[in-house]
């Protein structure tokens, strides 16, 4: 239950209980760390000219969809990664997603820690996300 003084659309760090506040400080670092590697790899650069870009986010979105494409392909054949043998693929291909992800968000100054704490407080609020609605006859996923 939230406070009177919150609704489920608030991540404002201002107001996090417990863990949220914990994941708004990880989920933060992450983008920051993502992104600084990303921009340390060149990719906010012309390959050509070294002058900086500003990425197309459709093809950025596209590439994040790639990823868990490679994340269903990895799970479907039980496959491990072959950079980092001692993972399972879809463990790394979700990595990879996220990481893309959190990048682009910190490119794009999002504040995703605070939506991803809003959307979780959201669905937490959802009539069809309770068990009751599924075994009626609702989502099944």
């Amino acid at each position: 239950m939230l406070p009177d003084n919150m609704t489920p659309d608030d991540g404002r760090p201002e107001l996090l209980l417990g863990m949220e506040a914990t994941a708004h400080v990880g989920i933060t670092a992450a983008m920051m760390m993502a992104h600084e590697t990303a921009t340390n790899a060149g990719w906010y650069r012309d390959p050509k000219t070294g002058l900086s870009i500003e990425r197309n986010v459709g093809e950025v979105i596209a590439l994040m969809h790639s990823e868990l494409s490679e994340a269903l392909e990895a799970h479907r054949k039980n496959l491990r990664d072959d950079k980092i043998p001692s993972r399972m693929g879809i463990e790394v291909e979700f990595a990879d997603c996220i990481i893309r992800i959190f990048d682009t968000a910190a490119a794009m100054k999002l504040d995703l820690a605070g939506a991803f704490i809003a959307k979780n407080r959201f669905n937490k609020t959802r009539p069809d996300h309770k068990l009751e609605a599924r075994a009626a006859g609702g989502k099944k996923y």
